[in-house]
């Protein structure tokens, strides 16, 4: 975009002997920006354009255009007066509630820092979490996975990034009671290691999930990322607490590479279930690091855990 951003406000610079205010140069942006104009058409029909034809009877829609009952038969010092109302009340209604108004429109609140908002934007890769639609495409939104209102916080974990039209079908079609799940987070069990391990021994930690020393491992620097809810298996986990030990996976990767530069490669690994060689029934991701020579032939990785399927 940047190939469009630059000599959009070279333009509005030049056109304007050499100055421009922020607020010219991003208008100037968004006539360009089809994503943003897509979500406007979508807020005419759904909005004023359905209330206008269907509950006022004022205008008509024909196709993909609006058009003036009877328009006529005004005069123009009637259009005038009507424009005139008509800026009298969008001027009303903005002193009376301020910038406010717009709020369905921005990213996030303005309670989420714009690091944050970066940050879950670049998770994403610049793609909606839920359909998969481009930036490019689709302007993305960051959406709170629980909500404020049930209790859901403003951690990276919690976040994501949806495009506006998944994001509005999400507010309006989402009835799930989130009270049950924000207890369930709280959920401990005073017979599991890990559930009592958490509170003395962990490396680092966020709000859902947290990183130990795994107790025999299986290179040096071996540890476990372990969500704080007891929860016996990686598939029964909340997108939240996925989202919080895939982060706390980065930063253990990063912690050991830079203090360990032997270490040359990872293995990841969740055993799920008794047949699976699980034996803490508490959900548990082994990070391993690997060092060049540490056994003859690391080929087939993983695929070891069934050692006459690790070569092929």
């Amino acid at each position: 975009m940047s190939h469009i951003y630059q000599p959009v406000m070279l333009m509005e610079l030049l056109k304007n002997k050499g100055r421009a205010s922020t607020d010219n140069i991003a208008k100037q942006f968004l006539t360009y920006d089809e994503a943003q104009i897509e979500y406007y058409q979508h807020i005419t029909k759904i909005m004023p354009g359905k209330v206008l034809t269907n509950n006022l009877e004022i205008i008509s829609k024909q196709k993909n255009s609006y058009a003036i009952d009877n328009f006529d038969e005004l005069k123009p010092g009637e259009v005038k007066e009507l424009i005139q109302i008509c800026q009298k009340k969008i001027d009303e209604y903005i002193n009376k509630r301020g910038k406010k108004i717009w709020e369905h429109r921005k990213k996030s609140s303005g309670i989420i820092s714009g690091s944050i908002r970066w940050e879950v934007l670049k998770r994403s890769n610049a793609r909606c979490e839920v359909c998969g639609i481009s930036n490019d495409k689709k302007a993305l939104e960051v959406d709170h996975i629980i909500p404020r209102a049930n209790g859901g916080s403003d951690e990276l974990h919690n976040l994501q990034a949806l495009c506006y039209s998944c994001n509005s079908m999400k507010r309006n079609k989402d009835d799930t009671d989130f009270r049950l799940i924000k207890l369930s987070y709280e959920k401990r069990d005073e017979d599991c290691l890990f559930c009592k391990i958490q509170k003395k021994e962990a490396i680092v930690e966020n709000e859902l999930a947290y990183a130990t020393h795994d107790s025999y491992p299986v290179t040096s620097k071996h540890c476990l990322i372990i969500p704080k809810r007891h929860v016996s298996d990686y598939f029964e986990l909340y997108q939240p607490e996925i989202n919080a030990c895939n982060r706390l996976i980065a930063e253990m990767k990063n912690k050991i590479g830079k203090s360990d530069k032997t270490v040359k490669g990872f293995n990841l690994g969740i055993n799920s279930g008794v047949v699976a060689g699980q034996t803490i029934m508490h959900c548990h991701i082994h990070l391993i690091p690997r060092r060049k020579g540490d056994i003859e032939n690391p080929r087939g990785g993983v695929r070891g855990v069934i050692p006459s399927k690790q070569k092929y």
